[in-house]
């Protein structure tokens, strides 16, 4: 009940006064069972955006300390996270990942929308970073389509370091589903490549061939 009032009257409308988003290719998502939804990531409001225009409830794996940070932001965090029905996943620990792959097995298994920053974390700049094999790897045990996702001027709305969100419009051009049948590991990595290729294509943004992660660590 949460997510849709949410979406429909306590976030959504605020959202779409912002960012008026235009939205492409809607289509491609299937109505019904099991999908993967694989967007760049530019700002911390993309995942909201996604929810808001897609018809399907998506679910987002989401590290723990959503779930458990203290303080105002923390408990509005928390609440958020908890209404929507995001699942709460532990990244410290050493089987983080395979914790995270388990988790998006299950959500595609109960025949629902996985979505999922192929990145890992937001881009430092504006361009489309490597992607991680995660999401080939679930596409591949499940069966389940991948809907590649290019999100624009959500990084206006929510610029980095600013505490409020400003106007700026929003695009959204979900591309044609991709399906992935088991294969190696060389496989897994360059099927990984081509969608973020097709990510790059459509976005025009210039491609960097490293994970986001390292370089803002190695600008830090």
């Amino acid at each position: 009940m949460w997510y849709w009032l949410l979406k429909r009257v306590l976030v959504g409308p605020m959202l779409r006064l912002l960012g008026r988003p235009k939205v492409e290719g809607l289509h491609h998502v299937p109505d019904e069972g099991p999908v993967i939804i694989a967007a760049n990531h530019l700002a911390v409001v993309d995942s909201l955006y996604l929810c808001l225009v897609l018809r399907r409830k998506v679910t987002f794996i989401a590290k723990q300390e959503y779930f458990t940070e203290g303080g105002f932001r923390g408990r509005i965090n928390r609440f958020v996270m908890n209404a929507t029905g995001q699942v709460p996943v532990d990244r410290s620990g050493g089987t983080a990942g395979s914790d995270s792959l388990a988790a998006a097995v299950r959500i595609l298994e109960s025949g629902g929308v996985w979505g999922i920053h192929p990145e890992g974390t937001r881009s430092p700049d504006g361009r489309i970073y490597r992607g991680r094999t995660g999401v080939i790897r679930v596409a591949m045990r499940t069966g389940a389509p991948v809907i590649p996702v290019v999100l624009s001027g959500t990084d206006r709305v929510n610029p980095r370091n600013r505490r409020f969100l400003r106007p700026a419009k929003v695009r959204i051009s979900f591309g044609q589903p991709r399906y992935f049948l088991p294969a190696d590991q060389q496989a897994v990595r360059r099927a990984t490549d081509d969608l973020m290729a097709d990510i790059v294509r459509r976005s025009g943004r210039p491609y960097v061939d490293c994970y986001a992660a390292t370089f803002t660590a190695r600008a830090a």
